[in-house]
């Protein structure tokens, strides 16, 4: 076994070379800090330090868990969540059947350009074009004016906020769903539609019998490795898009630990949201990982 390991040691050396700095850097940013979980189960205070606070065990969990405004984070999250994943799957799969339509392999890859840049562009700059983009006096409402309907709040709407969150992220996502889809559909055998042609069916039952029963595993698959990061609902574009207004139904977790223990200096109860939601995505992303191998043979390790 030692012989096996100095011989893999030998050979491999460069790469683990290249490796160590991440190493680094995970260790020091990802695992150092874990040592602060335990305020989870103290009574924080700054001044006397991790051991000279008082421990209190699970009171901060029974705490959290009586907050009627922390149970409505968690469904805000789950739904906000839920409906990217359905909402930005669709946008993806209709236009990367539309762009497989194209056939012109320029105009292809000119929209195909087009609709994946925006995942390049960080939420603090989209916001700042969206928060101009949806205002009152905005082009979106001047729009809807045109077409005799009233101004929409979008930002500041409790019923609205929800899905101006859903919508603006599937614009800026779906792209990288597209580039997914579209290349597993240059992987289809051209033999099948071929087949198809000479059976007499025309693109729309290509489209329904062929390429989009050959999608089902991908979607399968991208579908359920999203589910695993359900809980992380987008704390940088909820961070700067909402208000206090929309509070109620636009606070996701994240955000929410953020104000409790960040700016509220709550630091304890913080860290006990923090790490409830870390233990349950922990068990999504295992699960996740799980069906994923079991229904496309797709595994990590």
């Amino acid at each position: 076994m030692l012989n096996k390991f100095k011989k893999t040691l030998k050979r491999d050396w460069p790469f683990l070379l290249m490796l160590l700095p991440g190493v680094i850097l995970t260790a020091i940013f990802s695992y150092g800090p874990l040592y602060g979980i335990i305020m989870a189960f103290q009574d924080f205070n700054p001044g006397l330090g991790f051991a000279g606070s008082k421990w209190v065990g699970l009171d901060n969990f029974r705490l959290i868990f009586k907050q009627a405004q922390f149970l409505n984070t968690i469904y805000n999250t789950f739904f906000i969540s839920i409906m990217k994943i359905i909402f930005q799957t669709l946008a993806s799969v209709v236009f990367a059947l539309q762009l497989n339509e194209i056939r012109n392999n320029g105009a292809k890859r000119l929209f195909q350009t087009i609709v994946y840049i925006p995942n390049f562009v960080s939420w603090v700059i989209m916001a700042g074009i969206l928060l101009n983009l949806l205002a009152t006096d905005g082009i979106v409402n001047q729009m809807l004016k045109v077409f005799g309907a009233k101004p929409v709040q979008f930002i500041s709407n409790r019923k609205v906020f929800p899905w101006t969150l859903i919508f603006t992220d599937m614009w800026k996502t779906f792209g990288f769903g597209t580039v997914v889809y579209l290349a597993t559909m240059t992987s289809i055998d051209p033999e099948l539609y071929e087949s198809a042609i000479i059976d007499g069916a025309g693109r729309w039952k290509q489209t329904l019998y062929i390429t989009l029963p050959m999608l089902v595993p991908i979607i399968i698959l991208m579908t359920v490795l999203a589910l695993g990061n359900v809980l992380s609902a987008g704390f940088d574009q909820v961070y700067n898009l909402y208000s206090p207004v929309v509070y109620p139904t636009g606070d996701i977790i994240d955000t929410y630990v953020y104000r409790l223990g960040l700016q509220n200096g709550k630091y304890a109860i913080g860290t006990a949201v923090g790490l409830f939601k870390s233990v349950v995505s922990t068990v999504l992303i295992s699960t996740s990982l799980i069906i994923a191998y079991k229904t496309a043979n797709y595994k990590v390790f």
